[in-house]
This record gives structure tokens, sequence and C-alpha cells, in this order.
């Protein structure tokens, strides 16, 4: 018997159905075997963060977001599809970012971005009590325009208390002054600009005669430099000299010594002797001068010799 129409349209929809649950159970066991399942835990907030949101390790695509689920108050957990031939390992860290204009929205740009810490690369598995292997998580960072804009905005609002607080009364007041003090200044220098000119141009001959007198003293410099080698040698001479004297004072000493004893023998032997030989012979003397002077007046003295003196008064004949 013929089918009718209806009856092939029918056939026609359920073979279409049962295609695409093949295509999609295939599908299933395609993605199940390509993905693996990561879990993450953190107590940041995840704002913007939805499903299907792409994995990033090292800036390349390699899963998406499974799921967003809020076990505690402060407790957030997200499951990963991530691709099995992705180095994930121990040492692994999750860091969601937020990039873009907003943080959330299609002009915000959401993503778990996953980088190897370095610390060790061991295979990474499931603890006990856990369906999943956890990776670790660090705190989110938000590079988004709205974030900067109200971080540029703190600043500014920061920066305008600061002057705020600074340029008080008093604080424009003493500005106002510096500025009218510049004023006059510059007014003054103004003013005085040909004294000036005349200054400089007296400091520029003051140079042009100060050239010569450094040249002669760079002159003097050098012969005071030759003298000085010239003069070493001769306080090399003298200090040998010293060296010298030295060694002869040392040698000297006892020769000193015994000069010092024939000098006190001398004065206390020898020179009392010999001043009483001198008070002799100056006694003698004065007798040899008597005499003399009697022999000139009577040379009869030298024949009949000297009268004996006349007696005194009361002395006998």
């Amino acid at each position: 018997m013929k089918m009718d129409i209806d009856m092939k349209a029918r056939l026609l929809f359920i073979a279409f159905l049962l295609l695409l649950g093949i295509g999609a159970l295939i599908w299933y066991f395609l993605a199940a075997t390509r993905y693996a399942t990561y879990q993450i835990y953190t107590k940041d907030p995840v704002s913007g963060l939805m499903v299907d949101a792409p994995i990033e390790f090292h800036g390349v695509e390699v899963g998406k977001v499974k799921s967003v689920k809020l076990l505690e108050p402060q407790l957030v957990s997200v499951v990963l599809n991530v691709e099995k031939d992705a180095p994930v390992s121990s040492s692994t860290v999750a860091t969601i970012i937020s990039r873009g204009v907003a943080a959330r929205g299609f002009t915000g740009y959401v993503y778990v971005s996953l980088e190897d810490a370095g610390t060790s690369a061991s295979p990474l598995t499931a603890q006990p009590g856990e369906s999943h292997p956890v990776i670790r998580s660090a705190p989110p960072k938000v590079v988004t325009l709205d974030t900067a804009v109200n971080q540029v905005n703190a600043n500014v609002q920061a920066a305008t208390d600061l002057m705020r607080s600074l340029l008080d009364k008093k604080t424009v007041t003493a500005l106002r002054q510096s500025i009218d003090n510049l004023q006059q200044v510059s007014k003054t220098l103004a003013d005085n600009s040909a004294k000036l000119n005349s200054i400089v141009a007296t400091a520029e001959r003051a140079s042009r005669r100060i050239e010569p007198l450094l040249e002669s003293s760079q002159n003097a410099v050098n012969t005071a430099q030759d003298i000085g080698r010239q003069v070493g040698p001769l306080l090399e001479a003298g200090q040998n000299t010293a060296r010298a004297l030295q060694n002869a004072s040392g040698r000297l000493g006892p020769l000193l010594e015994s000069s010092q004893g024939t000098v006190d023998t001398i004065q206390t032997q020898i020179l009392p002797q010999m001043t009483k030989t001198l008070a002799d012979l100056e006694i003698l003397s004065n007798s040899f001068g008597d005499l003399a002077n009697k022999i000139n007046r009577d040379p009869s003295i030298l024949i009949r010799g000297s009268a004996p003196a006349r007696p005194g008064p009361g002395e006998g004949q």
C-alpha cells in the first residue's frame, strides 16, 4: 500500500530528530573526551564572569567556563572545561581578569587566565571529597575603562582635597606676596640691565687679565716643583749628616765625661796652688821694685850696702 504524504512527512521528521540526537550524542562524547574538568574556589567577587566565558592559558584559549555557583556568602565555585592537552599541573594558578570598557556587558571581557607559577609540575588530581581537581586561584584583576576612570576620579578628588588643604587663605596671601616680590625683582633687574651689562663686560676683561696671571702661577708652580726635586737630594744628605752627628754624639759622651773630671781636678787642686804662687811672686816683685828704686836713688848702696836705720826717739844709741 502506498504511503500518503503526511506519513512520509512524519517519517522524515522522526528521522531528522534521530539524526539530530545521534549528532548531539556524538558531539557530547567528543567534547567529553576532548576536555578535562577542573574547579576553582574564590572568596573574591566574580562580577561579569558567566557560563561559556573563555579560558586562556598564557594568552591562548584552551576552554570554556562550565558553571559559576555561589556556595557560601563569600565563597564562589567555578567549574572549568579545559582541553586535555593544556599543560595544567599542580603549579597552575587561575586568575579571573576583567578587561574592556566596563566590567560587565557586551563592552566587557571577563575570562579566566591560567598561568604556570613554576613551583612544581606534578599532575593535578582530585583530592578526597572533591569531584574535580582544584586549581589554585589568585586575586582577580580588573583592567577596565570604568575602573580606571573611577581610579582617576578618586586620585583627582584626593589631589583636590590636598590642594584645598594646602592653599588656604594664608598660603594664597603668601604666594601673592612672593609673586609681587618676584615682579619687583624682575623690574629692578630690567631697570639695572645696563649696569649688569657693564658688570659682565668688566668681568670679561678681568678674566682676560687673569689668564696671564694663571699662566705665571703655573710657571711658578712648575719652578717650585723643580726646586723641590732639587732639594730632595739635599734633604736626604742632611738626614744622613744628622744621623752621622747622632752617632758621633754617642761616641763623644765618654770623652766629655773624662774632660769634666779633668776640669774638676784643675779647679780643686791646681788652681789654688797657682793662686798662692802668683801671690808670692807678686810680693817678690814688689820687693825687687823697692830695691830697684833705692839703687836708682843711691847707687852706692851696691858698694857700701844700705845704712842702718836711725834710731827713733827714745831708742838707745
